[in-house]
């Protein structure tokens, strides 16, 4: 499971994603409710061993003391898959949590991708595409597919386009960035056990992302400094002022040159 946290019912505000303060203390215990539901879904679907990569921010949201007692716990900055890490073949299915929309398509509270003050746009294979998209590219790499992804209706729709058979659950409808029509957080938990439940029982009918190879990801950023520092990476092109691209045939190395620009362009955000 990766988890993120602008997609939790009741989010609408950055001071619930972050410390210090009570709004972010809300916020924990919002995603906690989310992410163990998710987790009680999954066993209840017949899941025997489960590993939750919390993918937001700093990456240690969670108190593991109160996470479900039946999953590992990967938490802390700085990991070689980012988002993904913890995966590898050994599984059999992948749960997007509190996923959230892309910084270029419809309003979805606190869009961004990845980094907003870098990236404004990706494209994977010519449509617009949010992290969700840009995730399952390391489900693909290990043939694995993407069972389950809650959050807004932008981001069900934007999985949509590469998570086919994917169990969608909408815990809210975003009216702006900053505004949205959220479930009450009970009625979210119940909703994510089913379609965890629903997701994992469903398994052998859900394929692998949808993804041509070999894919392309072309990535608009803020500045021109920044696509410059970009093109550093290995495997990442210039393709315009503010444009890189990365193509190849293995889905694995391209989101590593993705998170590779990631990491490198947080130092040219001009602060």
């Amino acid at each position: 499971m990766s988890f993120d946290m602008e997609g939790v019912a009741g989010i609408v505000d950055w001071s619930q994603c972050g410390p210090p303060g009570q709004p972010y203390e809300e916020g924990r215990a919002l995603l906690l409710g989310e992410v163990n539901a998710a987790i009680d879904g999954a066993l209840a679907g017949g899941a025997t061993e489960i590993v939750c990569n919390d993918s937001h921010g700093t990456m240690n949201n969670l108190n593991p003391a109160d996470l479900h007692g039946r999953a590992v716990y990967i938490a802390g900055r700085h990991k070689p898959r980012y988002m993904m890490e913890g995966l590898d073949d050994s599984f059999d299915a992948v749960f997007f949590v509190g996923y959230h929309g892309s910084i270029s398509g419809e309003p979805s509270v606190l869009s961004h991708t990845y980094n907003p003050s870098v990236i404004s746009r990706v494209r994977l294979n010519g449509v617009d595409c949010g992290e969700s998209g840009i995730n399952a590219l390391v489900a693909l790499g290990h043939g694995l597919p993407v069972v389950l992804i809650t959050g807004d209706q932008v981001t069900a729709a934007e999985g949509a386009a590469f998570l086919k058979g994917a169990e969608p659950v909408i815990v809210k409808g975003s009216v702006t960035r900053f505004a949205a029509a959220a479930v009450h957080p009970a009625a979210a938990r119940e909703m994510i056990f089913a379609g965890a439940e629903a997701a994992v029982r469903r398994l052998g009918s859900i394929p692998p992302p949808e993804i041509d190879l070999p894919a392309t990801l072309d990535i608009d950023m803020q500045t021109a400094d920044m696509a410059h520092l970009a093109s550093w990476v290995k495997g990442v092109e210039r393709s315009g002022t503010r444009s890189v691209r990365i193509a190849g045939d293995d889905p694995l190395e391209i989101y590593q040159a993705f998170t590779g620009i990631t990491y490198m362009t947080r130092v040219s955000e001009g602060r």
